[in-house]
């Protein structure tokens, strides 16, 4: 009789033998689609990795049949109880259901499901099927972690895109109202999926706001201000004030440029930037050009030196001050941290204090982004960008969204086309489609040296305009805002980062995600915040000692920005310094969309 140890060498030559097969001739069939431009290499490249995860799981399933009966032992189990549910529910009973979705899955949640037989037995199937699936893949044996995240991405993919919602046939839904409608929510939803694609051309993505409601500098971006320094990559945004005094020293804030600045001026209620002139700050912001074809060679020291440097040095054209305090969010913060070493290298101190909102300065945990942090995905984007010269903002979009896709795809997908419904004005989500795109030589170096490698945590490891970059050098006193929920910047990750500063370093963790954990005014007296004012190195040591706040961390970090902000002075108009006004706030750079840049 055979052995099992014969039996699974025996697998694994065969599956050897099969991959090398199939790895020789994807990777010339790529390279020929590539060339020929049918289909460009980023997309060549998910295909591949998802060709890779697929090929991964028939392995596991041959070396552990053993594993694969028990799976489908229990999985024939949950349908011999589904058999005996769907025979209660045809007699008249209401049995309790064999598999209920998750509390956040708002996928089934019309009463249609549950009121007719089929379609309710129907649901159970996918939940219990799809279920088995993924719990299958994720204890799949013998892979590393970042591989079976990557494996669990695309497994979900393909389960969310299987979803009986998402059909018109299948969804119980979606019948009755073409049945009420007499099909014109299938008329609507086509001439809904006609729009969408005329929106984006090249690049699908699902429309998830009223767009006509909206306009930057209308009802968006709205604190009044002038434009009063601009380059080839920035323009420098000063906002007029409404206090008769100000603090001496201004504020400058890096917002990031893998989307719009706006998010931190979106209505008048929600306005950060309203808020801090209100607090008699003199407010500076960058508005980063959205790039196209020609800034292909546009690289991470450029977006320093065009950047913070330049503004610090435009700021204190308009104001007069040697210094300032300065805010960067998200990436803004990880360019800020960047520039802060190389100040220090300089010997050059214009910046007295930093805040870094939701920033990443250790990638070791790259959050929810990490199924894409490989080599193999890298150089698949690098040779896209290679091509047209950029990273296009749509398809950065499209890919965020994926990392929630029943929520942030899906359901738009049957609200818009398979009911015929226009998405709601939401101003958020405008911002969210108003995408930005990448320079090739910015975006390559980002993923690699920071994602990939890790380095701008390692002592000396980064040379930026001629000086290595030491993160611990930096002295002046620092305000870390992390949310709990983030999933883009993981608080823990982050919390990592602040150890890295030398100075003094106050964190502060806030509730919700990366966007409104952040903007979250006082007057919503929502989500809360902790406080510890020690930093150990273990963050749930910090959670464990720590504070909790009601409302908004905005009157925290108010309190302890007004340390390093100097007397008070008279109010400082734009264009009464050195700087002439170029033109209103929010400025031009700003309102160009993706798909023009690129042209």
């Amino acid at each position: 009789m055979l052995g099992m140890d014969y039996i699974s060498k025996t697998a694994k030559q065969m599956m050897k033998a099969f991959d090398d097969n199939v790895r020789q001739g994807q990777q010339q069939l790529e390279q020929w689609l590539g060339d020929t431009g049918m289909v460009d290499h980023a997309k060549l490249s998910t295909l591949s990795e998802m060709s890779d995860a697929y090929r991964a799981m028939a392995e596991d399933l041959l070396l552990h049949p053993l594993r694969f009966a028990s799976a489908e032992i229990e999985l024939g189990k949950r349908h011999l109880g589904l058999a005996r549910y769907t025979f209660s529910r045809l007699t008249g009973k209401q049995p309790e259901p064999v598999a209920v979705p998750e509390s956040d899955d708002r996928r089934f949640l019309a009463d249609d499901w549950r009121k007719h037989v089929p379609f309710d037995v129907l649901q159970q199937v996918y939940l219990i099927n799809s279920g088995a699936f993924l719990n299958w893949v994720e204890n799949m044996e013998g892979l590393p972690g970042p591989a079976r995240d990557q494996m669990m991405f695309y497994a979900r993919q393909l389960t969310s895109a299987l979803s009986p919602s998402n059909y018109p046939l299948t969804n119980p839904e979606v019948l009755r109202i073409t049945w009420e409608r007499k099909g014109m929510n299938l008329v609507d939803g086509a001439r809904n999926l006609a729009e969408d694609l005329r929106q984006n051309p090249g690049l699908f993505n699902v429309g998830m706001t009223d767009r006509s409601a909206f306009e930057v500098g209308g009802n968006l971006a709205t604190t009044p201000g002038k434009v009063v320094y601009q380059n080839e990559l920035i323009q420098l945004i000063q906002y007029t004030p409404t206090t008769k005094t100000v603090a001496q020293q201004p504020l400058l804030i890096i917002p990031p440029w893998i989307n719009k600045f706006y998010i931190l001026d979106l209505t008048e209620r929600n306005s950060f930037i309203r808020w801090l002139v209100s607090q008699g700050q003199t407010v500076f912001v960058v508005s980063w050009r959205n790039p196209g074809p020609a800034q292909k060679e546009t690289g991470w020291d450029d977006y320093m030196k065009l950047g913070p440097l330049a503004a610090i040095d435009a700021v204190t054209e308009a104001t007069g001050e040697e210094q300032m305090n300065a805010i960067g969010y998200c990436i803004g913060g990880t360019l800020l941290g960047s520039t802060m070493a190389w100040l220090e290298k300089k010997n050059r101190n214009p910046i007295i204090s930093t805040t870094y909102l939701t920033t990443l300065l250790d990638f070791s945990d790259p959050g929810s982004i990490g199924v894409f942090i490989n080599d193999h995905s890298i150089r698949g984007i690098e040779r896209a960008m290679e091509r047209k010269g950029y990273m296009d903002g749509r398809a950065m979009a499209f890919t965020f969204n994926l990392l929630r896709e029943n929520d942030l795809f899906w359901s738009y997908w049957t609200n818009n086309y398979l009911k015929g419904l226009k998405p709601a004005a939401f101003d958020l989500l405008y911002w969210n489609t108003d995408g930005t795109n990448l320079p090739y030589r910015m975006h390559s170096y980002y993923l690699r040296e920071m994602y990939l490698h890790n380095r701008l945590v390692q002592p000396d490891a980064l040379t930026m305009n001629g000086e290595t970059i030491n993160l611990s050098e930096i002295r002046v006193p620092s305000f870390f805002l992390s949310a709990r929920q983030d999933h883009i910047a993981k608080w823990k990750t982050t919390y990592h980062g602040a150890h890295a500063y030398g100075g003094d370093v106050r964190f502060v963790l806030s509730g919700s995600g990366h966007i409104a954990g952040v903007i979250n005014p006082p007057y919503k007296e929502k989500y809360g915040f902790w406080t510890n004012n020690t930093l150990p190195e273990d963050p749930d040591a910090w959670f464990s000692g720590a504070e909790q706040h009601p409302g908004s961390w905005w009157p925290y970090w108010r309190e302890w920005i007004a340390g390093h902000e100097g007397d008070q002075v008279p109010a400082r108009q734009p264009g009464e310094g050195k700087l002439e006004v170029i033109e209103d706030a929010p400025g031009s750079y700003v309102k160009v969309k993706a798909a023009e840049a690129g042209q």
